[in-house]
């Protein structure tokens, strides 16, 4: 069988021990609420699992107002609080308190073990993330980022990979950070993401807070 060197076959290598190893979802970028920068689909997902009475008193279940009511406080929230602190205390809405992540569990806790096992995580390749992006640059691989990660919905990790076969390394994948990923977009606005990967098959590379040529990459390393 033929080895693929190139950055699809990375991506592809990370997506499956995500998937297989990890317990991820793989997401569907056409899920991508680009005015929000969540997945709905997923977001709704855990929503209607563990919180069933709110999501259909607040009306999030049906398209509509309500929905995009919900959808603008969420996303004021994170751009005011960050979407760590999103995850962790959940937001209010209207009458209601919504929680959007549960916690690892303390040992023995049985209710806490089966709230935390309701959380979503997922990764989606080919995110279309742009809310300029009017289909007429489709294919582009400057609108589409290579990986994406999602709690519940909710962006938490960006990836931009290459591959030295392929003569571009990890010092590639931070200049396209830098170059190509507009700090304005929604996505890349500091809070809503927790941090941006530039990735070869030797070393990782990671930023908190994209400010385009100004951004700052770190070595990631385990140990």
């Amino acid at each position: 069988m033929k080895t693929d060197t190139t950055e699809k076959g990375l991506e592809s290598l990370i997506v499956q021990s995500l998937v297989n190893e990890a317990g991820y979802v793989q997401g569907d970028p056409q899920d991508c609420d680009r005015e929000h920068a969540v997945d709905l689909a997923k977001l709704l997902q855990f929503l209607a699992a563990t919180q069933p009475d709110t999501y259909e008193a607040l009306g999030i279940d049906k398209e509509g107002p309500k929905r995009t009511q919900f959808l603008h406080r969420l996303q004021g929230e994170i751009a005011k609080r960050g979407v760590v602190d999103v995850l962790r205390g959940g937001i209010k809405h209207g009458p209601a308190h919504v929680d959007i992540f549960y916690g690892t569990p303390t040992p023995g806790n049985v209710k806490a073990a089966e709230r935390f096992a309701a959380n979503i995580f997922s990764v989606t390749r080919q995110l279309r993330y742009s809310r300029a992006d009017s289909g007429e640059h489709r294919g582009s691989p400057l609108l589409a980022l290579d990986l994406a990660v999602f709690i519940n919905g909710l962006p938490i990790a960006t990836f931009e990979l290459k591959n030295k076969l392929t003569k571009q390394t990890v010092l590639d994948a931070v200049q396209h950070y830098q170059r190509d990923r507009d700090p304005k977009e929604l996505l890349f606005q500091f809070g809503c993401y927790v941090v941006h990967f530039a990735v070869d098959e030797h070393e990782v590379r990671f930023c908190t807070h994209l400010k385009g040529k100004g951004s700052w990459f770190l070595p990631f390393y385990k140990g």
